[in-house]
């Protein structure tokens, strides 16, 4: 097995999803909107600035997404988190506090009794993410 690579799907924004968290987590970005595809022709009026594939590489981890098409309910996120581990608190709190402007907190980053610090938060794009810093 290769691995297991997270997908997310978002409703005309993952453009600006995905810059935001490579300007949060570094990395590697590739994007492809509908417009740019050799479907276009194919694919609904209205959908060519949507994003048909995004790719964001960080330190050999991927996170992979796309929008849905605008003909298509869109239902939100649910169901899952994102998880990020550090070795660093203070790389994990300035991850969390990033992630979380302009979203909402749902468990404070701090320390627990599992990890040096941990905490949850939904970001201002709806994708649930879990920040932990491994105890040492």
């Amino acid at each position: 097995m290769l691995g297991v690579t997270p997908y997310l799907a978002f409703d005309g924004d993952c453009a600006g999803a995905m810059r935001f968290y490579q300007s949060v987590l570094g990395g590697k970005l590739d994007m492809m909107t509908n417009g740019q595809s050799p479907m276009a022709g194919q694919l609904p009026p209205g959908s060519g600035d949507r994003i048909m594939h995004a790719r964001l590489e960080v330190d050999g981890t991927t996170l992979m997404a796309s929008d849905a098409m605008p003909d298509v309910p869109f239902k939100g996120k649910h169901g899952f988190s994102l998880s990020i581990g550090y070795d660093d608190v203070a790389e994990g709190q300035r991850v969390f506090d990033a992630l979380a402007e302009g979203g909402k907190v749902t468990m404070p980053f701090g320390k627990t009794f599992w990890a040096a610090g941990f905490g949850m938060l939904v970001d201002r794009f709806g994708v649930p993410w879990m920040i932990n810093v491994e105890s040492h």
